[in-house]
């Protein structure tokens, strides 16, 4: 039987709210993995077998806040320029030329909610304060407890002495990325990322850790490494995937449509048919 650890991207501190017991959040929040999971299963084979997904859920270690409102002057500098230099990437032109690191970052969402409206502001807003509060320093204790919990969700699942597939939304292929690097002796038999930013470069790309140089490549511990990404998914970047930054992954679809408007989102990735049977064994 195949172990599946699912490894969580931003937005998910409201499993954690209720209880304030990390444990708690992970089992409500690997529940809603497992039926999304299913459901994309159920739509590839007409049948869902009952094996479940156990999330590594680290969302705890990164919140600093729940943000009131969508102006970038709760952003810290960090996180405003992080914003700034994504959204530079989607348009491929400067925001502005001119203008104070703020002024820059507000002119950054205000595109976004001309271009996507009022949901992709919010939606950056949470992004760039996550993903800031992540990669702070190498060394940062929220870093290292976020990787640190990811890492030893797949090593209570190697234990069993089963293969392992560890699927990765979004912040989390970036945890789990550098979680695998720093634990070598975890082995994973397939890893696929869902709306990865990991080729991101200058936000993500160039901060990551190990510093991956001109080209990063597959963790240690993985034999196989799958990327999927929906055409339209605004994290995803480069829109060509990440085989443009990384060496060693096996499959990728950067083109793949997930559903009409939600495109980013871990439910839909997972009820997808495509994702059940790349993340499904045969």
């Amino acid at each position: 039987m195949t172990m599946i650890v699912g490894v969580h991207g931003i937005w998910n501190y409201g499993y954690y709210r209720p209880s304030r017991d990390a444990a708690v959040a992970a089992a409500a929040i690997s529940a809603d993995w497992t039926t999304w999971l299913h459901d994309g299963l159920a739509a590839a084979r007409g049948k869902a077998d009952a094996m479940p997904v156990s999330v590594a859920y680290y969302a705890h270690h990164l919140h600093r806040g729940t943000a009131q409102g969508t102006d970038v002057t709760q952003l810290d500098e960090d996180a405003q320029s992080l914003i700034t230099d994504w959204v530079e990437l989607l348009r491929e032109t400067p925001v502005t030329a001119q203008g104070t690191r703020t002024i820059r970052a507000r002119a950054a969402v205000d595109w976004l909610t001309t271009h996507y409206g009022e949901a992709a502001r919010r939606f950056a807003m949470i992004f760039a304060k996550e993903v800031s509060s992540y990669l702070k320093a190498p060394a940062d204790r929220r870093r290292l407890a976020a990787r640190d919990a990811v890492a030893e969700t797949i090593r209570t699942a190697a234990r069993q002495d089963e293969a392992v597939t560890v699927v990765a939304h979004s912040l989390g292929s970036v945890v789990v990325y550098e979680a695998l690097w720093a634990h070598p002796e975890l082995r994973v038999d397939r890893l696929v990322t869902l709306g990865s930013p990991l080729g991101m470069p200058g936000v993500i790309f160039d901060r990551l850790d190990p510093a991956p140089g001109q080209r990063g490549g597959r963790p240690p511990g993985v034999s196989e490494w799958i990327n999927l990404a929906d055409i339209g998914d605004l994290v995803a970047v480069p829109r060509t995937g990440l085989s443009s930054s990384f060496d060693g992954i096996v499959s990728e679809n950067p083109v793949l449509t997930i559903a009409k408007w939600d495109f980013h989102s871990v439910r839909s990735y997972l009820s997808c048919a495509d994702v059940a049977e790349a993340t499904w064994p045969r």
